[in-house]
C-alpha cells in the first residue's frame, strides 16, 4: 500500500490517498479488494458497496452506509412549499417555462 501522504511529504494535496496496487478482473467480473484497503476502511463480509462510474475518469467503489448520512440531508431539504401548497425543496427556484 503507498500512501501519497509519506510519498509526497511536502504535498498537502493527497494527504490521505492511497494507492493499493492492482487487482485483476475474474470470470464472473469479481475483483478481490487488498486487505490493506479492507483495514484501512473497515470492510467485512456482507457489506454493501456501490460501484460509480464515470466513462473519462473510470470507477469508484464506496461503502453504502456513506450515503446515509447525505440521504439524510437530502431529504431535510424538502419540505411543503408555504406559497402553493406543493412539495419542493427549501429556497428552490422556481421553474422555468420557456425549457
Amino acid at each position: 500500500m503507498k500512501n501519497f501522504s509519506n510519498h509526497h511529504k511536502n504535498d498537502h494535496k493527497h494527504k490521505d490517498k492511497y494507492v493499493f496496487g492492482t487487482v485483476t478482473v475474474g470470470t464472473k467480473g469479481q475483483i478481490v479488494i487488498p486487505k490493506e484497503a479492507r483495514v484501512l476502511f473497515n470492510l467485512k463480509p456482507g457489506d454493501k458497496l456501490l460501484v460509480l462510474g464515470d466513462k473519462n475518469k473510470g470507477l469508484a467503489i464506496v461503502k453504502t452506509s456513506i450515503l446515509e448520512g447525505i440521504t439524510e440531508n437530502m431529504f431535510k431539504g424538502f419540505s411543503m412549499d408555504k406559497k402553493n401548497g406543493k412539495e419542493g425543496l427549501d429556497g428552490g427556484v422556481e421553474d422555468d417555462k420557456s425549457i
